[in-house]
């Protein structure tokens, strides 16, 4: 069960349309996807996909020499071997170069004892997960005015829920998400995710004019560490405010939930410390009693740890379509998500696969058409 190799997939496309959100229009996707080898032939995959140039560097600096050679059933001194070499940076790019290699790690060990990555972490409560549509996106010259038909399109293909991105202005979002909920009905679920778009004045405004919507929450309205501007957002509106994707550390998350600033957690397993950061942000949100639902916006492989994830969650009662903790899709055009396909059954869930591990079986070679460079590091196991 000892790693002899560690490999690094650098992967980029263009999204046929530019993906707007309140602060900007995502014209090129890049991801590092880590790949984790064993002597005994197994291979676990993780995910950077904010940073990845940053986080490969370390990675291969850093911690590539404490993990060749190392056991990847020892998942917790691995994690506390890769925490102290942080030094100063503790919520950035070296923290998501961890978040990867605690995802493959875990992935790794489970294919080794042959058990699905939530059966490893002690068992799965629900053996699916309610879905939702992580779109539409503001678009070029159009801004909201595709919405509608494209919402349209996700509710035939199973979805009950929809986040579509929000920001351009107070008035506008007003108007926009009332057209959905006219749209969809009373019964399905409505978020809005403002990608830390307005100032703490241009944020109230906004949670003003969508509050009779009936949001199940409104997603980054500030920026990521305005713990003070958070707080006072949720003491002036009745929508619920989620956030934590952005927050990269155990003490970021608690300095938030100390000031009641968020309803709901959203970290994301590759900025957070993986799965074994993950898995300590949710017992500190349940202590609040607080539902946690993890982000994800990247290729399958976050894809995947964040449905296991998902499924050990407690259930917690929202108000929506289905309790939480909800999972979420990136509805646009993704070539390194479409790598296995995500079906939704009747209900808007996704199963959860019974197969070791995430359940991916990935091949590098699936990943050439979207290869920019590529890496490996070795060593002799005796």
């Amino acid at each position: 069960m000892k790693i002899k190799k560690i490999s690094g997939f650098y992967l980029s496309f263009k999204p046929e349309k530019p993906l707007g959100n309140a602060q900007t229009f995502i014209r090129k996707r890049d991801f590092l996807l880590v790949a984790i080898h064993t002597e005994c032939g197994k291979t676990g995959w993780g995910e950077v996909f904010n940073s990845p140039f940053a986080a490969g560097a370390f990675l291969k600096e850093k911690l590539v020499p404490l993990l060749l050679g190392q056991n990847v059933s020892d998942r917790i001194p691995l994690f506390e071997k890769m925490r102290n070499v942080l030094a100063y940076d503790r919520r950035g790019a070296a923290r998501m170069a961890i978040s990867a290699v605690d995802m493959a790690i875990h992935d790794a060990y489970a294919q080794v004892l042959e058990i699905p990555l939530a059966e490893l972490l002690g068992g799965a409560i629900r053996d699916r997960v309610f879905a939702y549509a992580s779109g539409p996106f503001i678009q070029e010259d159009f801004g909201y005015k595709d919405y509608p038909k494209q919402i349209e399109g996700y509710f035939k293909t199973g979805f009950r829920a929809v986040k579509p991105r929000a920001g351009l202005s107070p008035v506008e979002d007003g108007k926009m998400v009332q057209e959905i909920r006219a749209l969809i009905g009373d019964e399905a679920g409505l978020m809005v995710d403002i990608n830390q778009g307005y100032t703490i004045a241009g944020a109230m405004d906004s949670l003003r004019r969508m509050e009779e919507a009936g949001l199940l929450w409104v997603e980054e309205p500030l920026q990521p560490e305005d713990s003070t501007g958070y707080r006072r957002l949720a003491e002036i509106t009745r929508i619920p405010i989620s956030g934590g994707e952005a927050l990269g550390s155990l003490a970021a998350f608690r300095e938030f939930l100390q000031v009641n600033a968020f309803s709901i957690l959203q970290p994301d397993p590759t900025v957070c410390g993986g799965v074994t950061g993950y898995r300590q942000i949710s017992a500190l949100g349940a202590a609040y009693d607080l539902p946690t639902i993890p982000h994800s916006f990247g290729t399958i492989v976050n894809a995947m740890t964040s449905l296991h994830l998902a499924s050990l969650e407690p259930t917690r009662r929202g108000g929506g379509p289905a309790n939480f903790p909800f999972v979420e899709v990136d509805v646009t055009n993704n070539p390194l998500l479409a790598l296995r396909p995500l079906k939704l059954d009747n209900d808007g869930c996704l199963a959860l696969s019974s197969a070791p591990g995430l359940g991916l079986d990935l091949r590098p070679e699936e990943l050439e058409d979207w290869v920019t460079d590529y890496w490996e590091l070795t060593c002799n196991i005796s």
